[in-house]
């Protein structure tokens, strides 16, 4: 059963990762004009790429938290209701919110990249 639900979990992360990919590189197609501008007047490849990985990192460790509650309250509601016992473990919980960054940042790397390596000139002229 944990197996089971590991894999679930796992494949779940992976879609979430594979939704933060997307709305970055929405992100990143939007803002195409600010990122030339931030370059064009000195911002480096490692500013922007920090500025996106940064934004994928908060937004997979927000879920990862968002996540950490609902089950913990979702245990302790099953634990109050059916009388089942369903402890809630530090270990997974930590584990949970690592991997959760992790995802974070595999999944982001891929539009922070794509945003540092824009030309300037490129990104200025782009719409």
């Amino acid at each position: 059963m944990v197996l089971l639900l590991a894999a679930v979990a796992s494949i779940s992360l992976v879609v979430g990762g594979i939704g933060i990919m997307n709305i970055l590189l929405v992100s990143v197609t939007e803002r195409t004009r600010e990122i030339g501008l931030r370059m064009a007047i000195g911002a480096r490849r490692l500013h922007v790429l920090l500025q996106f990985l940064t934004e994928a990192v908060f937004l997979s460790v927000t879920g990862g938290i968002a996540g950490i509650v609902l089950g913990a309250m979702f245990s302790w509601g099953v634990t109050a209701i059916a009388g089942w016992a369903a402890p809630v473990s530090a270990v997974a919980i930590a584990g949970g919110f690592l991997f959760s960054a992790a995802v974070g940042i595999f999944f982001g790397c891929y539009p922070a990249r794509k945003a540092a390596h824009l030309n300037p000139i490129e990104a200025l002229r782009y719409e």
